[in-house]
């Protein structure tokens, strides 16, 4: 019985007599082949985007009207670049991107991380009451005008709170890390009880060690909703010095109205290269800061929503 078990688990090569396992057969060479090419062109098509992106951002704006830009720039033009890049209310807005970034998601951690660990102790009273609540502002909200109102009355209007506290806690990813916590050891917490340490002893030294996957993956999320954010700036702030970069360049992408405004910048660009060739430089500009720092955290990203995303 065991001989023919193993037989049948195992072939025997004609050629050399040697082992062949299930990773030789031809089956699984054919689609060790078809899974590499179909890779290969879904990274294809999710790079070119950004490629054709980069080379419309170098182009001129008729060679991007008419449709002739793919891989490369055509017509090759910094004007847009050099016009926007040496305005100093863009350097304004870009370091109070950075601010507002940097701020916001701190303040979003620091309470998401706080509240997450509190909802998800199984021997909270009103524990349900509480994520009852916070799945229920999932769905509704007070809506624009009302929130407009508070934020005028609590006189934030016009500073830095108008942007970072109101998006402070995202449901989503305070649910993530709920479900992250409460899969996490109990006899930790219990061997630490023993030891002495309380509620907030166990917290910061054995809960958040354990969790830098997560957190690593919750800081991108915040940072990337922060950084490219505009429309918070659009609602409560008045200040041109205050707007964050998304907000400067949105405001060029507007059209002729805004280019009025910006006129300093792009007095030797018309409203049509603006319009034509704007739209790629703006990305561009913004989206590098988050291309630096996703490598940096790109090895906990998977593996960070997967434990905060599996309940056992």
């Amino acid at each position: 019985m065991v001989t023919q078990s193993i037989s049948n688990t195992v072939k025997v090569s004609s050629r050399g007599g040697a082992a062949v396992g299930p990773r030789d057969t031809p089956g699984y060479r054919v689609f060790t082949w078809l899974n590499g090419i179909v890779l290969i062109l879904v990274c294809l098509l999710m790079v070119y985007p950004f490629v054709t992106l980069i080379a419309q951002s170098f182009s001129s704006p008729g060679a991007i009207k008419a449709g002739r830009v793919n891989f490369w720039p055509v017509g090759f033009n910094t004007e847009t670049y050099a016009a926007v890049m040496q305005n100093g209310m863009f350097w304004t807005n870009y370091r109070n991107t950075v601010v507002y970034t940097v701020v916001a998601t701190l303040i979003a951690m620091v309470l998401t991380t706080l509240m997450a660990y509190v909802i998800a102790r199984q021997h909270l009273r009103s524990r349900n009451f509480l994520i009852g609540i916070v799945v229920f502002t999932m769905f509704f909200n007070g809506g624009l005008i009302p929130n407009y109102v508070l934020i005028s009355a609590l006189g934030m209007k016009n500073t830095i709170w108008a942007i970072v506290i109101p998006g402070a806690i995202s449901v989503f990813n305070l649910l993530i890390m709920k479900s992250f916590f409460e899969n996490q050891p109990r006899e930790l917490e219990e061997a630490a009880q023993i030891d002495g340490l309380g509620w907030w002893g166990i917290f910061t030294r054995v809960a958040l060690p354990l969790s830098k996957a997560v957190l690593a993956t919750m800081i991108l999320f915040y940072s990337v909703a922060f950084w490219n954010d505009w429309f918070s700036a659009f609602l409560y702030l008045d200040r041109q010095e205050l707007f964050p970069v998304t907000l400067f360049l949105r405001n060029l992408i507007a059209g002729a109205s805004t280019a009025a405004s910006e006129g300093a910048a792009i007095s030797n660009l018309s409203v049509q290269q603006i319009s034509e060739n704007i739209k790629a430089v703006a990305m561009i500009l913004t989206i590098i800061p988050i291309l630096c720092v996703y490598p940096f955290v790109q090895r906990y990203f998977v593996s960070g929503v997967m434990l905060g995303s599996v309940k056992g």
